[in-house]
């Protein structure tokens, strides 16, 4: 039959999540029965479970699966790793890039695995300061490189579509440990992903 791809869902815990919408629709002002919005609930529980995913994801065990050694020992940078994630201040996406890169010491890791730590960390109700730091403590921690870097620029849908109303603002933060902290291999690194921070 070939590949197929589901998603499985905690039935308790989306009946519960459901219930939770159903009063909140209620309390909007709106009607959850109405046609366009019967199915509303359960399609947002859903949805919630998956941007929240993360929370069941073991981010080192990923690393772990596929760490090979290897005499490697030049910079390795994985730039443009699209990123979705939920302000934990409004609940309301932010979305951007992250730019990671890492100088192995003895061991390399499968490259699918660096998008995956930012799906981990990003799929949690987050801020950009947090989801920088842990995606660069994961990899130091886990790989023990000679340094990591991790940059990661995002639009807030907080500050465009709320409060400040700011439509074209991006938030840009670093990170870096080890050799990437002194500033000829940081700017190495920098030059690479495009970056003007510098």
């Amino acid at each position: 039959m070939g590949y197929k791809r589901f998603e499985e869902y905690n039935l308790k815990v989306t009946d519960e999540i459901k219930n939770s919408y159903h009063t909140i629709i209620a309390e909007l002002g709106e009607d959850s029965g109405r046609e366009g919005l019967q199915k509303t609930p359960e399609r947002a529980a859903k949805a919630m479970q998956f941007l929240t995913q993360g929370y069941h994801q073991d981010a080192a065990k990923i690393l772990k699966s596929a760490m090979f050694r290897e005499g490697y020992n030049d910079m390795v940078v994985v730039k443009d790793i699209e990123l979705y994630s939920l302000c934990e201040h409004h609940m309301l996406p932010f979305f951007g890039k992250a730019h990671v890169a890492y100088i192995p010491k003895g061991h390399i890791v499968g490259l699918s695995k660096i998008p995956r730590v930012v799906d981990v960390f990003a799929r949690r109700l987050q801020v950009q300061e947090r989801l920088t730091h842990d995606i660069l403590e994961c990899i130091n921690n886990t790989l023990k490189p000679q340094g990591v870097a991790v940059v990661i620029e995002a639009s807030h849908m907080c500050m465009m579509m709320r409060g400040i109303q700011k439509q074209n603002s991006v938030t840009t933060t670093s990170g870096f440990r080890g050799v990437f902290e002194t500033v000829e291999t940081r700017t190495e690194f920098l030059r690479l992903i495009g970056s003007d921070l510098s």
